[in-house]
């Protein structure tokens, strides 16, 4: 019964969102909301997402501990170049589908200084939060997931 709390796809569920920049607090707040009653049910809730924002990161952490529940960061890291290719991988994959989603505002001409924005956002949090877990995401996605599940069974981190 854990859930998976898609940000995007709750930004991307409400009407307009594509105009209107609150939108992506909305989205937020939602996913908060949906945390709190989900944990308080007893359940486990999983974030399979970009987050940069120190403070969402805590406001989070504050729900977990309301609830008693454990609260692991998991922090996936590849270098530059790899990232700037999976993202005009996705970008790509997106338009093919007609999929209306936030990565698509970002055109190919501003990849780069997309993900060099992520990387530094992200160095930030593993400075400011000494707890996160780092899995090398460069590997294929068997072995970077095998290494994510080493990662979440490692209880010192």
């Amino acid at each position: 019964m854990a859930l998976a709390v898609d940000l995007d796809g709750l930004r991307t569920g409400l009407g307009q969102w594509s105009t209107h920049l609150e939108s992506q607090l909305l989205a937020r707040e939602l996913a908060l909301a949906l945390i709190d009653c989900h944990l308080g049910a007893g359940h486990d809730v999983v974030i399979p997402q970009f987050l940069g924002r120190l403070a969402f990161i805590e406001r989070l952490e504050a729900v977990t501990d309301r609830y008693g529940a454990e609260f692991v960061e998991v922090l996936l890291m590849c270098d530059r170049p790899v990232a700037a290719d999976r993202l005009r991988t996705r970008r790509r994959e997106l338009v093919s589908l007609g999929v209306e989603h936030p990565e698509r505002d970002v055109d190919d001409d501003h990849v780069d200084a997309a993900v060099d924005d992520a990387i530094r956002l992200l160095a930030d949090v593993a400075t400011a939060r000494p707890r996160v877990r780092t899995v090398e995401a460069t590997a294929d996605l068997e072995q970077t997931y095998r290494r994510l599940l080493d990662a979440l069974a490692d209880r010192t981190g």
